[in-house]
């Protein structure tokens, strides 16, 4: 299941109090102040953890509280510091403060971290406040306390090709067909209700990501059928493979309908590399085969045409890198 919103509250550890002492040893019954102070509260961090690909972690715990600083001890000892706390995201999570929708952070590569509440500060002991003139302070300082925020989860999946198309053209069977994935695939509408990952071989140690993104209608851009939360999920793909139905009775068409939606939801998305396929080609004899250019002809079902579509998309990946 493909959880890709949470909202969570974070708190950052407290600051450990100062300690009011003086020395208390034989033959020093004067002593002078001894107090240490208190050890700092910890940090919370976001770090990228690219074994997750969901937010589904958070709906069953959205507290996250640091460790607090231990407070000051006698003999001019300073409390230990809280350990900071690191809450794993999988890649591609932006974090936005939940009340003002504020955005914080975009984190995408492996290992990225990002601090998004500071501990507390330590409170002084009172040996920090002897003076000349003050050599016996009664005075010290609690620790401050940490930083707290709730803050608003967004996953946008990461992938180097994303399958754009009408419900039922096919993508899942060809993800299914190309990669480990295994969507559910049916022969009706809106049979994909969730983006699916798989990776795809494209040449010895070489594979790229590809997502099986639910199906398109008209008004997508507006919020219509799976609208914004399918959307949302092109904005990071690096290549929009558009695929039509051999049985499409109008391929031209159905492709201007699809490149609207793109554009009205992020005019950005059609300066992204795209390229338009036919699917289900084992579906029409070649002598009905429309004649709208298509970049790619393929059937998942009898594999003719996947070694072209595999090499090309590849090819375009690596141009990209360049």
């Amino acid at each position: 299941m493909l959880i890709d919103q949470a909202r969570i509250y974070i708190k950052a550890g407290d600051g450990g109090s100062g300690i009011l002492s003086f020395r208390r040893e034989k033959y020093v019954p004067k002593g002078g102040p001894d107090g240490g102070n208190g050890g700092k509260g910890g940090d919370v961090y976001f770090k990228v953890d690219p074994s997750l690909n969901t937010l589904l972690h958070f709906r069953y715990r959205q507290h996250f509280k640091a460790q607090a600083g231990r407070h000051g001890q006698g003999a001019n000892k300073t409390g230990k510091s809280g350990e900071d706390l690191y809450i794993p995201v999988p890649p591609g999570t932006i974090v936005k403060e939940a009340e003002s929708g504020k955005f914080l952070a975009d984190l995408v590569e492996e290992g990225q971290s990002y601090l998004i509440a500071r501990g507390g500060r330590g409170g002084r002991g009172n040996a920090a406040f002897a003076t000349p003139t003050n050599r016996a302070p009664r005075h010290f300082e609690h620790g401050q306390p940490g930083e707290e925020i709730q803050v608003e989860l967004e996953l946008k999946l990461l992938a180097d090709v994303g399958l754009v198309g009408l419900p039922n053209a096919g993508k899942s069977t060809l993800l299914a067909r190309l990669s480990n994935a295994r969507p559910k695939i049916a022969d009706y509408p809106f049979t994909t209700l969730e983006p699916h990952l798989g990776i795809v071989s494209a040449a010895e140690y070489s594979a790229f990501v590809m997502a099986d993104l639910p199906g398109l209608i008209e008004g997508a851009s507006q919020g219509r059928g799976l609208g914004h939360r399918f959307l949302k999920h092109i904005e990071r793909t690096r290549i929009i493979l558009l695929m039509i139905d051999s049985i499409q009775p109008d391929p031209e068409g159905t492709v201007k309908a699809l490149e609207k939606e793109l554009e009205q939801f992020n005019p950005n998305l059609l300066e992204r590399p795209r390229f338009i396929a036919m699917s289900k080609s084992d579906l029409t004899p070649s002598a009905e085969v429309t004649k709208f250019r298509f970049d790619y002809r393929f059937s998942a079902v009898t594999g003719q045409g996947l070694k072209e579509l595999i090499n090309g998309l590849w090819t375009a990946l690596q141009d990209l890198s360049t």
